[in-house]
């Protein structure tokens, strides 16, 4: 008697179990949750995390504009992102597979609440992809902020979106040639970084250098300001990296531990490098030093253990910096806030790198089989070329054709009245 009541609970628990066994194979609910987190952690990145740090560094008669050009860009990608873009990254191209995707998930066409991607709903992976293609663009913002018409900036986002981001990022992470020859990007040092930071510098050098660049002092305006947005973005970085890994596991932990060892090394070495050179350790220069070491850990950021994330973010700090002593001081090129020296370079310082302590002798999760240091390298290098070729060409096409059409800049006179009254008729602040 007392056996069949234990047989019948037995069984009575497995037919309860049943349903979710079955849908185990299919959802993970914990990789769901943790890239749900991420999706939101992500687009904290950039309103409010970017936005703030950017406005924090204009003058404070274009406080206003940045934070317009950064929300208005978040708002654009998105519909983008809907009608196409994201179907023809990640959808199946079919024969053209190797170059672009297809066409059958614009709109989203069929895909609902039991819709998967891998072991997540779809739905949380578009969204997730979403939030990189949104702060892509927005990055560029740093090139040409004080100077550029609203408009243009809207033109100029949108065909960026999908001339530049749209083929790279399918290259990369869509299945397309660049994925197929062993490139190692894990969340976006090529796609993100060295795209953007090249576009950066294109769109500085077409419009040209700012009224009174370089002899009239431009400092930052409101620091706590370009402080509090730091923070959000060193925050925010976290759904950036440790959520590529799709997955709530020891991937995640490490790819969040790297990030973090990165930041901290950046910004301390950014920090004793100005200290030495300017007898005084700045603000400005912990948090920029910080920036550099997250985006020199991304494209490792799932490769590389702590060890590596250490040299890549001291690495960060002291190349990023005279990177931009010398973008700014030698070449007296206006990337106003700096988006080439500290995404770009440190896009390309961090993409190398990876091919170098990814290898599991130096504390990496390791190369594909059979590939040296070198060969992994060799790739890296490659892939860093073709982005930077192919984002510096059509940036400055784009630009061109943008300046004969509707014209890229604002006048000399409205420039010095400044961007908020004259594009949105608002100030940032009242004069009290």
């Amino acid at each position: 008697m007392l056996l069949n009541i234990i047989n019948r609970r037995l069984f009575l628990g497995l037919l309860l179990l049943l349903p979710d066994l079955a849908f185990a194979d299919q959802l993970n609910q914990a990789n769901t949750a943790w890239v749900l987190t991420s999706t939101a952690l992500v687009l904290f990145m950039t309103i409010p995390g970017l936005s703030l740090f950017y406005a924090g560094l204009v003058r404070s008669k274009n406080v206003l504009s940045v934070l317009m050009q950064c929300f208005a860009i978040t708002c654009l990608v998105s519909i983008l992102w809907l009608a196409g873009v994201y179907s023809f990254i990640f959808a199946d191209g079919g024969e053209l597979q190797k170059l672009i995707g297809g066409a059958s998930k614009a709109f989203l066409p069929g895909i609902g609440v039991e819709s998967l991607k891998g072991d997540i709903p779809e739905t949380v992976f578009f969204m997730f992809q979403m939030t990189f293609a949104i702060i892509t663009p927005a990055l560029i913002v740093g090139g040409f902020a004080e100077r550029m018409k609203f408009s243009a900036m809207l033109w100029f986002s949108g065909l960026w979106l999908i001339v530049v981001y749209l083929p790279i990022c399918h290259w990369m992470w869509g299945g397309g040639w660049l994925a197929d020859l062993g490139a190692m990007d894990f969340a976006g040092g090529i796609v993100i970084h060295v795209n953007a930071g090249v576009a950066a510098l294109v769109s500085a050098l077409v419009l040209g250098k700012r009224k009174g660049f370089p002899n009239t002092a431009m400092p930052p305006h409101n620091m706590t300001m370009v402080v509090t947005g730091a923070g959000m973005l060193w925050v925010g970085w976290f759904g950036f990296n440790a959520g590529s890994a799709l997955t709530a596991d020891g991937h995640a932990g490490m790819a969040m531990l790297v990030t973090h060892i990165g930041a901290a090394s950046g910004a301390l070495t950014w920090m004793f490098i100005e200290w030495k050179r300017f007898s005084k350790p700045s603000v400005l220069g912990i948090v920029t030093g910080m920036v550099a070491g997250l985006g020199t850990i991304t494209p490792a950021s799932g490769f590389v253990g702590p060890f590596g994330a250490l040299v890549i973010g001291v690495t960060a700090g002291v190349v990023c910096f005279y990177a931009t002593q010398y973008v700014k001081r030698i070449l007296k090129i206006d990337d106003s806030l700096d988006v080439f020296s500290v995404h770009g370079v440190g896009g390309v310082t961090g993409s190398l790198l990876t091919g170098v302590f990814a290898a599991s002798g130096l504390g990496g999760l390791g190369l594909a089989e059979g590939v040296s240091i070198m060969e992994q390298v060799s790739v890296q290098a490659l892939a860093i070329v073709v982005t930077a070729a192919w984002s510096g060409l059509f940036s400055f096409l784009i630009l061109k054709c943008l300046d004969k059409w509707i014209g890229l800049r604002v006048t000399s006179d409205e420039e010095v009245q400044g961007l908020d009254t004259v594009l949105h008729e608002e100030t940032g602040y009242l004069d009290l």
